[in-house]
């Protein structure tokens, strides 16, 4: 049976760490479907201004549960995980999967809602330097490495570690891939 992959994100997101990773779960035969806040599309953040806009699949007041997902994907940017940890749906989201024991994977500053939804008190997490107090305040273990594994949770730190992030959370769906043949930043 295929594996689905929630990616959430609103405007703002960093593009390489939505588009890149989810490339690579496509290419490892794992759908992804983009859900966000409003229906329409939503526009990335690449460099220093806007990118490219990317269609809504589903908004996060049409899923009813996390069931039929197998994982959660939250690419970082500073502004989309922090409009996004606003929105009680979407930690609600975050803490249905978390609580359900099923993958999350946050990358650079996405990992401030894992620690909205309550999952990173004991947890060795790693996340943007910029973030690290809060997480560190939130109860979490810092440390500073491209993928930080504990239980279901898989966060990473910048673009540059995309191909060992989504190399992660490919062999956490069960499928194998080579981190040579991930594309990266």
């Amino acid at each position: 049976m295929t594996k689905r992959v929630m990616i959430l994100a609103t405007d703002g997101f960093e593009q390489s760490e939505l588009e890149k990773p989810r490339a690579n779960l496509e290419k490892a035969g794992i759908e992804t479907e983009i859900v966000s806040l409003e229906s329409g599309m939503i526009r990335g953040w690449k460099d220093k201004d806007w990118g490219d806009a990317i269609k809504v699949d589903k908004t996060v007041d049409s899923i009813a549960s996390c069931e039929g997902y197998d994982a959660l994907l939250l690419p970082g940017g500073q502004m989309n995980p922090d409009i996004l940890r606003m929105n009680e749906r979407t930690v609600a989201i975050v803490r249905e999967f978390g609580m359900a024991g099923k993958p999350i994977a946050a990358i650079c500053h996405a990992p401030w809602l894992l620690a909205e939804a309550g999952l990173i008190d004991g947890k060795t997490v790693t996340g943007w330097p910029s973030i690290r107090t809060d997480l560190t305040n939130a109860g979490a273990n810092v440390v500073d490495r491209e993928v930080a594994l504990d239980g279901n949770l898989i966060t990473s730190r910048k673009p540059d570690d995309i191909p060992a992030f989504s190399k992660a959370l490919i062999e956490k769906l069960g499928e194998n891939v080579e981190k040579s043949e991930l594309e990266a930043a």
